[in-house]
């Protein structure tokens, strides 16, 4: 493959649920660009995008595949992404590194849920789309539908450049309405006739070219002067307007395809050459310092490292975009995160597995390199006069939790190194050895992305692992006051040990009032506060400790020794032995012995009087509470809405938005453990939902109950 400038460079994310036809997409332009002589299916197994193992046996991408297609003197890079909502992450990272996305559409079933989904990540890029209606050939494809559907949920920005003639088992022509040629296939598909349009489409070509023309103009001030006084552009004009709009997000063209015959494939790969932007074309990236970095080959080499992925007889394969410069076989660079050197040996265009050296990469330009030392996902390499350092890609939040352990105890340590390398891979696969709940814990996208997981590890690295539910991280806390004391003495022969606290406990919140008095069985307690600490927990909340001794009845030596005792307890609360929270706490009085007091003794009072009065204190336990977001068709909403109930769901909202309804609620995590797979069951893969931590609030009465009986027996089999 020859050298491409910056110009001459299309970065594409190729886009749309499962079953859209993205990877048969995909055959055909490798096939049609001369870079595979045979095209694979996905039945066969062979095909360049799913390679690996794992997409075999399940039958559909997931992972992402990067593949380039020399087409019309331009290097169109494309990144053909998972279609299950499971494996965002690699839609993600593609739209951060690719400047436009094609949206495949499956012609049956129109705009689907996992269109939305991922049309949402290109809002949050700001990345232009176009949009690419598949499977026309089949019997239940309805054209006309699907275009009613974009046009409801995208309006006008939502503009036709081809359509069918007709759909079904005859599919073979469409009309373009930017060429205002028909395009007609052989049944084998490829280079198409190039006819004039039929008389029996002429009016509705005309009007449909008259629409694109305005909706062209209306994005470029000069086109629309032009369109003003002329009534009409050229096709480069148009080509100009389309390209504005694009790159505004004022249009979104919908183009005609049938992968699976190879037909409008090369007009779709022209399209995107002459109309896509190119990398300088798009706003400038910036570094973790905000400094704007343009896309351009004269500037310092800068390299950003997106994906990494192990492959068999090879080892870690590193894919990167060259940010700025040029890059060269044998460019030594420096990591900027790690501070290491490498020495790029190779440089090469993919199509899947297959990798082809190519001598040098200019800005804006995707590659990939082997045999790196020390190279991770998301690192950046620069050259001579580059500092700089990229991190802009924002994972989604995870949705679904397993704790994991290995089946044999001597593969622990090896299962860690492997989930490492996996979560290297795909960074929303999450690991976390929770010191709190005592269990390896992986979070993922749902059900299926974990399962992914385990297939891997159990047929790739031949390590048996198990899942089960997580422990959930609850919280202590208290709702009233209360006062203890604790007396610890010990003597055993010489120096004994003794102390003796006395302290109050109170619900804490932000901004209460200093305390002044507080009365006990008619008892009044006058504090004289001497000193106040708040400590932000690394569990979330807060512990305030007062100390308010008079007279010298506890030396303030010993004090560091009492909060010590306290803080050990608040770490193993006393109802279900979770993290304690948002307490404040009083030291108010004590005693010492001159001889037998250290600091042992009063973090064991101190340990003991705060244990006892958090147990009188009206102890309550609180629980993780999320946003979760549920996007559902309408004819779905009923019984998600009741299934969400049974899970002590408050809704929170609904609003609807071209055919699918918003249910917003508020849901404890406990709830939440497998909802992944019930929703999917609910709506037969038709909804999707998002969720994110709210906040601790109190578990009910029952519930409380039933956690503290869980909790005594598992102590009494400890």
């Amino acid at each position: 493959m020859k050298v491409y400038q910056t110009n001459e460079i299309r970065n594409i994310a190729l886009l749309g649920s499962s079953g859209s036809g993205k990877t048969t997409l995909a055959e055909a332009m490798l096939f049609e660009g001369g870079v595979i002589k045979r095209r694979g299916t996905v039945e066969a197994g062979n095909t360049v995008s799913d390679y690996f193992p794992v997409e075999k046996e399940y039958g559909y991408s997931v992972f992402s595949t990067v593949f380039s297609v020399e087409w019309m003197n331009k290097k169109l890079n494309f990144i053909d992404c998972p279609g299950s909502d499971d494996f965002a992450g690699n839609v993600v990272t593609a739209l951060n590194v690719t400047e436009s996305a094609i949206m495949v559409l499956n012609a049956q079933y129109g705009v689907e849920v996992g269109t939305i989904n991922q049309f949402r990540y290109t809002e949050q890029v700001k990345k232009p789309v176009v949009f690419l209606v598949n499977h026309l050939d089949n019997d239940k494809a309805d054209y006309d539908s699907t275009v009613t559907q974009l046009k409801e949920r995208w309006g006008s920005k939502a503009v036709q450049i081809q359509y069918p003639v007709s759909t079904g088992a005859g599919f073979n022509a469409v009309i373009d309405v930017l060429k205002m040629k028909m395009y007609k296939w052989k049944p084998e598909g490829g280079e198409p006739e190039v006819l004039d349009i039929p008389a029996d489409q002429a009016d509705k070509a005309e009007e449909l070219h008259n629409a694109l023309i305005e909706a062209a103009a209306e994005h470029d001030d000069a086109l629309m002067e032009k369109f003003f006084e002329e009534g009409s552009l050229s096709e480069d004009e148009m080509r100009n307007g389309i390209r504005a709009g694009l790159i505004s997000r004022g249009m979104f063209p919908i183009f005609c395809v049938c992968a699976k015959h190879d037909m409008c494939v090369r007009r779709t790969m022209e399209f995107l050459g002459n109309v896509a932007p190119s990398p300088d074309q798009m706003p400038n990236f910036k570094t973790t310092s905000g400094t704007e970095v343009k896309v351009e080959s004269s500037g310092p080499t800068s390299l950003f490292f997106y994906k990494t992925t192990i492959e068999p007889h090879i080892g870690q394969v590193s894919y990167f975009k060259v940010m700025s410069g040029k890059i060269k076989e044998g460019d030594d660079l420096i990591n900027a995160d790690r501070g290491s050197k490498e020495r790029i040996a190779q440089l090469f265009v993919v199509a899947g597995q297959t990798r082809n050296t190519v001598p040098e990469m200019a800005a804006g330009d995707l590659g990939a390199t082997v045999k790196l030392k020390d190279i991770r996902r998301g690192n950046t390499l620069n050259g001579k006069g580059g500092d700089f350092k990229f991190d802009f890609i924002k994972y989604p939040d995870p949705k679904y939790r397993r704790a994991v352990k290995a089946v044999n105890e001597s593969d622990s340590e090896k299962m860690m190194e492997i989930l490492i390398r996996m979560h290297e891979e795909d960074p929303t696969w999450m690991v976390e050895q929770s010191k709190e709940l005592k269990q390896t814990i992986i979070s993922g996208q749902g059900e299926f992305h974990l399962r992914t997981l385990k297939w891997r590890i159990e047929n790739n690295d031949k390590i048996a692992i198990e899942y089960f539910e997580p422990k959930i991280p609850y919280r202590e806390t208290i709702t009233k006051m209360a006062r203890a004391d604790y007396r610890h003495k010990k003597q055993s022969g010489g120096a004994g040990q003794f102390g003796e606290v006395h302290l109050i406990v109170e619900p804490y919140t932000e901004g209460m009032p200093a305390p002044e008095m507080y009365r006990f069985n008619g008892q009044e307690y006058k504090i004289s506060v001497r000193d106040t600490q708040t400590i932000e927990l690394e569990w979330g909340g807060k512990l305030v400790f007062i100390n308010s001794i008079v007279g010298g009845s506890i030396d303030a030596r010993f004090l560091p020794a009492i909060m010590k005792g306290i803080m050990g307890r608040l770490e193993q609360g006393p109802l279900t032995g979770s993290y304690a929270r948002d307490v404040r706490i009083i030291v108010y009085d004590g005693k010492m012995h001159p001889v037998d007091s250290n600091e042992i003794s009063f973090m064991l009072a101190g340990r003991n009087a705060f244990s006892t009065a958090f147990k009188n204190a009206g102890p309550k336990i609180l629980e993780p509470v999320y946003d979760v977001e549920v996007s559902v068709p309408a004819d779905y909403l009923g019984d998600v809405m009741s299934d969400m109930q049974g899970r002590r769901a408050i809704i929170m909202g609904m609003e609807s938005e071209g055919g699918f309804e918003k249910l917003k609620a508020k849901v404890p995590l406990k709830e939440m453990s497998s909802y992944s797979t019930s929703l999917s069951s609910i709506t037969g893969g038709r909804a999707s939902f998002i969720m994110k931590f709210a906040s601790y609030e109190l578990v009910p009465t029952d519930v409380q109950e039933k956690l503290l009986k869980e909790y005594e027996a598992s102590q009494e089999e400890e």
